[in-house]
């Protein structure tokens, strides 16, 4: 063969090799479909809408749980009587070295029988009973006096108990103290209750701080003198947090009307009748002593009420049985 033709040969093998075998190229895929482009570009926007709203919610309950008092941020204000971190006082507290020693300015409210209008009922050592107390009925109001007056000493002061028939029918009431009788300063409330309770509805201890009947009869809800002395009657000197010499109870009409100190309503069971309102046992002194540590070893929690109707007994008044 000649030596000139190779390469000729050699090129005319190639092209015809390149000629039969297949045809690869690279096509530009199809455009979507305006209807579909259109699902793509919402289902899209949808996911970026989603992620804004989870991030503001975010946003928002974190700056809601740091305006929130540290106390009531995690699992609210301490629980009923018998729980841990509840602050109740058992009436046998040995920390209690005082009672009540006698009564001022009772002035019962309304929807109250006659049969209930027993201040001196509340001088004394708590009963723990439903019977042996002084209803304020509906706005009602007393003031019971000490002497020896009651003194600012470290931890809680003095407890004021109330005749609640379980841990969730609460009635409540402000708190006031006077070391004259005259000039009174009231402590501060928080109540969280979201909406209207029936008379025979519950209340949760839980949502409840700084107001008298958070705890069920025979247990005090404790107060400390120490958290009145930022309050202008205390600095001016109108107040002496030393010397309680007074305090007075103001029964809390539990249809809304009333608010707490930062201005929401305070519910608790209304309607009530015959011994509408507060029921004041006893208020006991300690001049100081430290909070219960994990709840109280004597009292057993009572089971929250299935339906409405089971915190009460007897009559329309949700805790006593009509009058006697």
């Amino acid at each position: 063969m000649d030596m000139f033709l190779i390469p000729f040969y050699i090129q005319s093998a190639s092209a015809l090799a390149a000629s039969s075998a297949p045809q690869l190229t690279r096509s530009k895929p199809a455009s979507p479909p305006p209807c579909r482009r259109m699902s793509i570009l919402n289902a899209k926007w949808n996911k970026i809408l989603f992620i804004t709203i989870v991030l503001v919610m975010f946003a928002v309950t974190t700056i809601a749980s740091w305006m929130m008092p540290m106390d009531c941020r995690a699992d609210g204000f301490p629980p009923p009587a018998g729980r841990e971190g509840s602050t109740a006082i058992s009436m046998d507290d040995p920390a209690l070295v005082g009672w009540a020693t006698g009564y001022e300015n009772y002035e019962p409210g309304t929807h109250l029988d006659a049969a209930w209008e027993t201040p001196e009922q509340a001088v004394g050592k708590a009963s723990g009973t439903s019977y042996n107390v002084v209803s304020l009925g509906r706005g009602g109001r007393i003031i019971l006096t000490f002497d020896p007056p009651i003194q600012n000493g470290e931890g809680w002061d003095f407890a004021v108990f109330e005749n609640a028939f379980n841990d969730y029918h609460l009635e409540l009431a402000y708190v006031e103290v006077s070391s004259n009788g005259i000039d009174f300063v009231r402590f501060d409330s928080v109540s969280l209750t979201p909406g209207p309770v029936s008379g025979y509805g519950s209340v949760d201890a839980t949502l409840i701080d700084g107001l008298a009947g958070k705890y069920r009869q025979g247990f005090g809800t404790p107060f400390d003198l120490s958290d009145l002395s930022e309050k202008d009657a205390v600095q001016s000197g109108m107040v002496n947090i030393s010397q309680i010499t007074h305090v007075r109870i103001i029964d809390i009409v539990g249809d809304g009307s009333y608010p707490d100190s930062r201005g929401n309503p305070i519910y608790d069971p209304y309607p009530t009748y015959d011994s509408a309102g507060f029921d004041l046992d006893a208020i006991g002194v300690s001049n100081g002593a430290p909070y219960p540590d994990g709840g109280i070893s004597n009292g057993e929690p009572a089971l929250r009420p299935e339906e409405e109707g089971k915190e009460g007994f007897g009559g329309q008044s949700g805790c006593f049985i009509g009058a006697l």
